[in-house]
């Protein structure tokens, strides 16, 4: 009847991590294995509910059965005290009739009740599992999510001293480096390309700032 556990058995027992080896997403397949996990304690569930309300029905019958026998058995003493010794024997007769059906019935409640019972106890170690199950999957999400970020971060990390990178690096400083020396010879063309004229120019206009100086210092707006 139970043939639910099977599945369940199969993916304790494996302990999930050798089934997460072949799985192309650790998280997916975690969560995957919890959804039919709750899908057969569904449907043992169910299982289990119709065993009880057999139990019940049964329970109901039986007995309904024993009280027909004890109305019976009251009703042949009756007719006894009536003096209808013919009526008590049909009345006793009746009652025998239904001790056999209730005597079957009582028994087959019994068996129900006991494997009602067995289920139940089935059933809540299925669930049992299932939490614990739950606990571990949450355990094992959290270590594969950690594993990709550390992951990527190595791989990150590799990369930025990685062959490519240093090359692009040095290429850039030799690019700088051209840079600063172009402009320091333009610099050099520039004063090497004055004239007589410019430097005299420049120092006349040193020679107006000297008498600028002078002025405001005679003025005392120094």
């Amino acid at each position: 009847m139970f043939k639910f556990f099977k599945r369940v058995s199969t993916v304790v027992s494996s302990e999930l991590n050798a089934l997460l080896d072949k799985a192309e997403d650790p998280v997916k397949m975690l969560d995957q294995f919890m959804r039919d996990m709750a899908e057969d304690i569904r449907e043992v569930e169910a299982a289990v509910a119709k065993q009880i309300a057999n139990e019940k029905m049964l329970k109901r019958k039986a007995d309904d059965a024993q009280a027909l026998v004890e109305k019976r058995q009251k009703q042949a003493e009756q007719a006894i005290e009536a003096g209808n010794d013919d009526l008590a024997r049909r009345a006793l007769q009746d009652k025998n009739e239904h001790e056999s059906q209730a005597q079957t019935l009582k028994e087959s409640w019994e068996r129900a009740k006991s494997d009602a019972e067995i289920s139940r106890n089935k059933l809540d170690e299925m669930k049992k599992e299932y939490q614990e199950m739950k606990l571990k999957k949450d355990s094992l999400q959290a270590r594969a999510e950690s594993a990709k970020t550390r992951t990527k971060m190595n791989r990150t990390m590799s990369s930025i001293g990685g062959d490519e990178s240093r090359q692009g690096f040095e290429r850039m400083e030799e690019k700088v480096l051209q840079f600063e020396a172009e402009a320091e010879t333009s610099e050099d063309l520039s004063r090497a390309s004055r004239t007589l004229d410019d430097e005299f120019e420049e120092l006349e206009n040193n020679n107006v700032d000297d008498e600028l100086a002078t002025l405001k210092k005679k003025m005392g707006k120094a």
